[in-house]
C-alpha cells in the first residue's frame, strides 16, 4: 500500500519507521534459515561458515551431509550403489527409517484429525449446538496446553489403557499396539497422540470456511429433493474443502514436526525424524541435522505455498477478490 500524497511529515516518518520494523522482524525471523541452508552443505564437519565457504570457493562445499542421510545405519556404505545397496537403503538407514515412521504416522494422524475436525466443526457451526462455546474452547486445547502436559497425561493414560492380547483386540498386537498390548511404545499411541494435536487446527481451518457459507444453499438443496448426504458432498464439501485441505496440512506439519509427545510415547521401533534430530544433538552432534533441516523447509514452503493457493482458491468461490 503506497503512502497517500496528502500524508502529514509524522504520518510520513512513522510509514517508513513501520517498513523498517517489518524488515527487521522480517530478518530475525528468516535469519536462521538463511544460516542453517547454505551450511548444509559444509564440506567440513562444523557448524560454521569455512574460509573456502565466504571466498565460494567450489571445494567448500559438498553434499556429504545429505548423503549421511542415505548411509547412516547402512551395513555396507562403500559398495556399488546398485539395487541391492538402494534397497538396504530402504530397510536399513536410520534417517530413511525415521521418515518412514514420520511420513506414515503423519498420514494416518492426519487422516483421524480431518475427519474428526471437520465433523466437530460442522456441528459447531449450527446456531442450535448447545454450549458451543465451551465445547469449542475443549476441543482447540491442545493449542494452548503446553505441550508436555500432554504429553505426561498421554503416557500415564496409555500405560493405563493397557488391554490382553487375547481380549477384544485379540492377536492384534504388532505393529500398531506394543508386545503388551499397550497403546505406550506403538505406533497407534503415536498416531492418536498426533491427532490430537492436529485436531484444532482442523476445527479452526474448517470453522473459519463456514462462518461465510450460506445456508440457504442448504434448504434449496433439501427443497429439491437432495437427502443429507447428498447435501454434503455435493453442496457443502465443495465449498468447504479448501478449508478442511488447509486443516489438514497443518495437521500434518504438526505431526511431523512433534517431538515431545514421541519422546515420552514412543519406542525405538517408533523413531520419527524430530526424535532422530533430537539424539542428533544430544548423542553425536553431525551437520546431517542440518540436511534434514533444510529439506524440512521445503517442505514447510511447499505446504504453505499450497494453502495460500488454497485460501485464494475459497475467497474466488465466495466471490472475494483474492489480496
Amino acid at each position: 500500500m503506497a503512502l497517500p500524497t496528502y500524508a502529514s511529515p509524522l504520518e510520513r516518518v512513522w510509514y517508513y519507521t513501520y517498513l523498517v520494523i517489518c524488515t527487521l522482524i522480517f530478518i530475525f525471523l528468516i535469519a536462521p534459515i538463511l544460516i542453517v541452508v547454505p551450511l548444509s552443505f559444509n564440506a567440513e564437519p562444523y557448524f560454521t561458515f569455512t574460509e573456502k565457504m565466504l571466498t565460494f570457493d567450489p571445494a567448500g562445499y559438498s553434499l556429504r551431509w545429505y548423503d549421511t542421510l542415505l548411509t547412516l545405519g547402512h551395513p555396507a556404505p562403500e559398495t556399488v550403489r546398485d539395487g541391492t545397496w538402494w534397497s538396504a537403503v530402504w530397510e536399513r538407514a536410520t534417517w530413511v527409517q525415521a521418515a518412514k515412521n514420520s511420513f506414515w504416522v503423519g498420514l494416518w494422524a492426519t487422516i483421524l484429525a480431518t475427519v474428526l475436525g471437520t465433523i466437530a466443526a460442522l456441528g459447531l457451526s449450527r446456531p442450535e449446538m448447545p454450549y458451543r462455546r465451551v465445547i469449542m474452547a475443549v476441543l482447540i486445547s491442545p493449542m494452548i496446553v503446553p505441550i508436555i502436559i500432554i504429553a505426561v497425561g498421554m503416557s500415564f493414560f496409555y500405560a493405563q489403557a493397557c488391554v490382553s492380547p487375547e481380549t477384544a483386540l485379540g492377536a492384534v498386537t504388532t505393529p500398531f499396539l506394543s508386545e503388551k498390548g499397550c497403546l505406550v511404545n506403538s505406533h497407534l499411541g503415536v498416531i492418536v497422540a498426533h491427532a490430537v494435536l492436529g485436531i484444532p487446527f482442523v476445527i479452526i481451518t474448517v470453522t473459519a470456511t463456514l462462518s461465510g457459507f450460506d445456508q440457504s444453499l442448504i434448504r434449496a438443496a433439501y427443497s429439491l429433493g437432495a437427502n443429507p448426504r447428498v447435501t454434503f458432498f455435493r453442496v457443502i464439501m465443495p465449498l468447504i474443502l479448501p478449508g478442511i485441505i488447509s486443516g489438514a496440512l497443518f495437521a500434518f506439519v504438526t505431526s511431523f514436526d512433534e517431538v515431545v509427545a514421541v519422546l515420552f510415547i514412543a519406542g525405538p521401533d517408533q523413531q520419527t525424524i524430530p526424535r532422530q534430530m533430537f539424539n542428533g544433538i544430544r548423542e553425536a552432534i553431525s551437520p546431517a541435522i542440518l540436511a534434514v533441516a533444510t529439506i524440512l523447509v521445503i517442505i514447510s514452503v511447499l505446504l504453505l505455498a499450497t494453502v495460500e493457493l488454497l485460501r485464494r482458491r475459497s475467497e474466488r468461490l465466495r466471490g472475494v477478490t483474492p489480496r
